[in-house]
């Protein structure tokens, strides 16, 4: 596998499976954290639990009620907050370099959409 890095607005993420350390790398506009194998897999598994958690919600919430769901393991915790539609992205990594991140809900959908493409590689 190449290095794939894909950027957007409020965004950056990256994948360089020959790295031999850090082989995932999530960004922001300000921000940037480059993570393990393990922690880039713990991360994209926490975030497709929460993203199908607000799937199933959607049909139990009214328009107008908002919710919070957070997952956690040892290396990560993290929470999506908002409407099913429209929510932010919150994590902290919990291993050896402790750092958080986050994203607005204008920049999650496509933050998940190629997360999920280049998890496909």
């Amino acid at each position: 596998m190449e290095r794939i890095i894909k950027s957007g607005t409020g965004w950056r993420i990256g994948r360089n499976m020959a790295a031999s350390e850090h082989q995932g790398l999530l960004g922001g506009d300000r921000w940037a954290i480059e993570l393990t194998q393990a922690e880039w897999q713990e991360f994209c598994q926490l975030l497709d639990q929460l993203s199908e958690s607000m799937n199933q919600m959607a049909d139990m919430l009214m328009d107008s009620e908002k919710i919070t769901c957070e997952a956690q393991s040892d290396l990560l915790w993290m929470e999506v907050s908002g409407y099913p539609d429209a929510y932010s992205l919150h994590f902290i990594l919990n291993a050896g370099r402790r750092c958080e991140g986050e994203w607005s809900p204008s920049v999650v959908p496509d933050l998940i959409r190629e997360i999920q493409k280049i998890n496909v590689f």
